[in-house]
């Protein structure tokens, strides 16, 4: 029994059956059934219902945000704006992927050669918890518009959420089939990933979830990409607007409670402005309200689990007795964790090596621009940086040097489905959105007509 439970509440929201692996073979074989004709359907054909989508995320915005919320404690402004951009990735491939993948035209010795994009079947969705629905749907839009079939398995705490984009396509009036979620655990999805029916493979997670799933691909000489952890740093130089850059920083490290691979994880002041900084930003941290996610008003609301908050509470405890210092919070009550910073961080610490996947904020100083540089390399990830600076000729001569997926210049790194997004080193592999993640999962075939 797979059970949904509320984090905040700890009441149990629903609970469901998994599927049997009989069951999950059916469900491959239909996806697979039905990949057969709606490959065959026009752009015109897929644009139309993934308007539709779109409007029935629009039309039941408060349905869907409330179950995130419930789920796995997303404050509900933060959920309502997740639904929002939901509705926002359907737009933009309906309007897009046609010419996207459209034939690219290739000037050679032949009388005609040209690279066609075409859909390669059914392809797995491995996707977490921190956003429900977002995740799967900056995969699923794209996917489907190019002609491909979606199974989900979906993270265990947020079924509920699972079935209800499931039930998006459907009253948005896709084919049955054509997205289904798979109730099931973690166990069977090596089987799925080997189904001679399933032909692609892409999660988004852990980097021990990541590496599993790649290895068994690998087996299977079958295309994945992978979107992992991030430790991501923010890094004021000493010309930054510190008023500006402040608030940035408390949207980037601590939005959805710091629940976020791409959230900033590792703040980095130049010395010559580390304490006018620190000071305001440990004063509009402290004013971050916390309490029931389901109030409008909140902005921290719970951890999705209390494994999770004690995860964060032994690294912050492994880092002050290595010589880090909690300036501000650094206490947890069960799924909630306070608002927290660190300072005194450094290499050899959790809060600066690892990923710390909640509302705690490591800072570190540096003296000067190739530090910084190297601090920011240092990272075992590479999912992305943010830098602030008022002199954009600067930060242009610095943006080649840092070595993640994404370079944001006075804002946090965000996604967005005009953009590549995925990362470097453990990080990852791959690019989502943008016209580089439709074309992920689809057959690059070389068209060559030779002339007689």
């Amino acid at each position: 029994m797979i059970i949904s439970r509320n984090p905040y509440t700890g009441e149990e929201i629903s609970n469901h059956h998994e599927l049997s692996d009989t069951e999950v073979e059916k469900c491959i074989q239909k996806a697979h059934s039905r990949f057969k004709s709606w490959k065959e359907t026009s752009f015109a054909e897929r644009s139309n219902l993934m308007m539709k989508a779109a409007k029935e995320l629009k039309d039941n915005t408060q349905e869907y945000a409330e179950a995130i919320t419930k789920e796995m404690g997303k404050p509900i402004t933060q959920a309502v704006a997740e639904i929002d951009k939901c509705a926002w990735v359907c737009e933009y491939y309906a309007e897009n992927a046609e010419s996207q993948l459209e034939n690219e035209k290739i000037k050679t010795d032949a009388k005609n050669s040209y690279v066609a994009y075409e859909p390669l079947g059914v392809v797995l969705a491995v996707m977490p918890w921190n956003y429900p629905f977002w995740q799967v749907f900056r995969f699923a839009a794209p996917a489907l518009m190019a002609g491909n079939i979606g199974i989900l398995k979906h993270a265990s705490n947020v079924m509920l959420s699972a079935n209800n984009i499931q039930k998006v396509f459907e009253r948005a009036g896709f084919p049955k089939d054509c997205f289904q979620n798979l109730e099931i655990g973690s166990k069977k999805v090596e089987n799925i990933i080997r189904n001679t029916n399933v032909k692609a493979v892409t999660l988004t997670g852990s980097g021990r979830a990541g590496s599993s799933v790649a290895s068994i691909a690998g087996e299977e000489i079958m295309k994945s990409v992978l979107e992992l952890g991030g430790s991501n740093a923010l890094v004021i130089f000493k010309d930054a607007n510190i008023a500006e850059s402040v608030k940035t920083c408390v949207q980037a490290r601590f939005q959805n409670t710091g629940q976020s691979c791409i959230a900033g994880k590792r703040l980095l002041l130049h010395k010559d402005i580390a304490e006018e900084f620190l000071d305001e930003f440990t004063r509009q941290v402290r004013e971050l309200k916390s309490g029931d996610p389901m109030n409008k008003e909140t902005f921290i609301g719970v951890m999705a689990k209390e494994s999770l908050a004690e995860d964060l509470e032994d690294q912050i405890k492994d880092s002050v007795k290595k010589g880090a210092k909690i300036i501000l919070g650094g206490k947890r009550d069960g799924t909630y964790f306070e608002p927290t910073i660190i300072t005194g961080a450094k290499e050899g610490m959790p809060v600066f090596d690892e990923e710390t996947f909640g509302p705690a904020i490591s800072v570190t100083e540096f003296k000067d621009d190739q530090e910084a540089v190297d601090l920011v390399n240092s990272s075992s990830f590479g999912l992305g940086v943010s830098i602030f600076t008022e002199d954009e000729k600067f930060a242009l001569k610095m943006v080649p040097k840092f070595e993640d997926g994404a370079v944001f210049v006075n804002e946090l790194v965000k996604s967005d489905p005009r953009l590549p997004f995925g990362g470097t080193k453990i990080s990852g592999y791959g690019r989502e959105l943008s016209h580089h993640g439709i074309r992920e999962f689809t057959n690059r075939k070389t068209v060559y007509f030779n002339k007689y």
